[in-house]
C-alpha cells in the first residue's frame, strides 16, 4: 500500500537545502502540505535568510504541491512559536515534525570553546527540543502525531573533533526514547534517524567522487517518509543511506551476579569481564525501569 499524506500537516526543519529539502519535496509529492522552514544560514549558525527555504516551496509548488516558508531559527523560541501560530492559523493542525536542522563547529575537545559547544547544542538539542515542545501539546490535543529526530553515529559511537555534535545527537535519543513513552496513548510517536548522505555538512568529511554520489540525500528520506507514516513503530531508531536500511538497538547483557557480599569486589569485575561483556543473551532495553527488573532477576539468581 502507498504511503500518503493527503490532508496532513508536516513541519521540516532545515529544510532549504540537503536532507530537509529531499524530505519536503517527497511529503508533498505524497500530497502533504508542507512547511519549509530554514534559516538559511552558513554552516556554522552565522548569517540567514529565508532565500533557500523560498527556493523550495516554489519547487513543490511547481510540481503541484502544497507548502509554505518559514525563516525562524529552531534555536529561537519566539520564532519557532510564531512558525507554529502560523501554520495552525493556515491549516488548522500539525501531523508530522521532522527535526533536521543543524550546523557544524568541528574541533577537537580539547581546543574546542564553551561557546562552540552552546552553539552546535542550541541548534541540534535545544533547538529540537523548542519545536517538540511547541507542537506536543497540538499533537496531543489531536491524538496524532509523528515526531522524527536526526541523530547521527556520531551520537551513538562517537566520532574524532565533533564532542559537541556528539553530546547533542545522542541526547536526542534520550529525548526520543522518553517522548515514545510518554506519547503514546495519545498516539504521537518519536523516532530517530541516523543518515549518511553527502550533504552540504558533510562535503569535506567525505569524497565526492566514488563516494559522495553513493550517498545522495534523497536515499535517506524513505526511512523518513516510513517512520512518519500512521503505521509506523514508535521508538525506533533507522540507519540509512546509499539504499540500506538498519535498525539500531540499545541492548544490555545479562552480567554476572556477585552478591552483596565479600566476592562484590573490582577485582572479581576484572576477573568476569568477558562474562560480563558476554552479548549472547543480551537484552534489549524499551525503557530504563526494565534495567531494574532485570538488575534484580539476576541478582536473585545469583544467591
Amino acid at each position: 500500500m502507498t504511503i500518503r499524506f493527503d490532508d496532513k500537516v508536516v513541519i521540516v526543519t532545515g529544510a532549504g537545502g540537503g536532507l530537509g529539502k529531499q524530505h519536503a519535496l517527497e511529503f508533498a509529492r505524497r500530497g502533504a502540505k508542507v512547511v519549509v522552514n530554514d534559516l538559511g544560514g552558513s554552516l556554522d549558525g552565522s548569517g540567514g535568510a529565508s532565500d533557500a527555504a523560498n527556493a523550495v516551496v516554489e519547487e513543490i509548488k511547481a510540481e503541484g504541491g502544497d507548502a509554505i516558508a518559514n525563516g525562524s531559527s529552531v534555536s529561537d523560541r519566539a520564532g519557532v512559536a510564531k512558525m507554529v501560530a502560523e501554520t495552525m492559523e493556515k491549516w488548522g493542525r500539525i501531523d508530522i515534525l521532522v527535526n533536521n536542522a543543524g550546523i557544524l563547529r568541528d574541533k577537537s575537545f580539547h581546543k574546542m570553546t564553551l561557546e562552540e559547544w552552546d552553539m552546535v547544542l542550541d541548534v541540534h538539542l535545544q533547538g529540537s527540543v523548542n519545536t517538540t515542545h511547541a507542537i506536543y501539546p497540538i499533537m496531543r490535543e489531536q491524538g496524532y502525531g509523528r515526531i522524527i529526530h536526526t541523530s547521527s553515529s556520531s551520537g551513538l559511537f562517537g566520532n574524532f573533533g565533533q564532542a559537541n555534535y556528539s553530546a547533542a545527537k545522542m541526547g536526542l535519543i534520550g529525548l526520543m526514547n522518553t517522548l515514545k513513552i510518554e506519547g503514546q496513548k495519545n498516539n504521537v510517536f518519536s523516532s530517530a534517524i541516523l543518515p549518511v548522505a553527502f550533504t552540504r555538512m558533510t562535503e569535506n568529511l567525505l569524497p565526492k567522487e566514488g563516494i559522495g554520489e553513493r550517498l545522495l540525500p534523497e536515499f535517506v528520506t524513505p526511512a523518513v517518509i516510513y517512520l512518519a507514516s500512521e503505521d509506523a513503530p514508535n521508538g525506533v531508531m533507522i540507519g540509512a543511506g546509499a539504499g540500506v536500511f538498519t535498525r539500531v538497538l540499545i541492548h544490555e547483557t545479562m552480567g554476572v551476579a556477585f552478591g552483596t557480599g565479600e566476592d562484590m569486589t573490582p577485582e572479581n569485575i576484572a576477573a568476569n569481564w568477558d562474562k560480563i561483556s558476554d552479548m549472547e543473551d543480551a537484552r534489549a532495553i524499551y525503557q530504563g525501569g526494565e534495567q531494574t527488573i532485570k538488575i534484580f532477576e539476576q541478582a536473585d539468581k545469583g544467591k
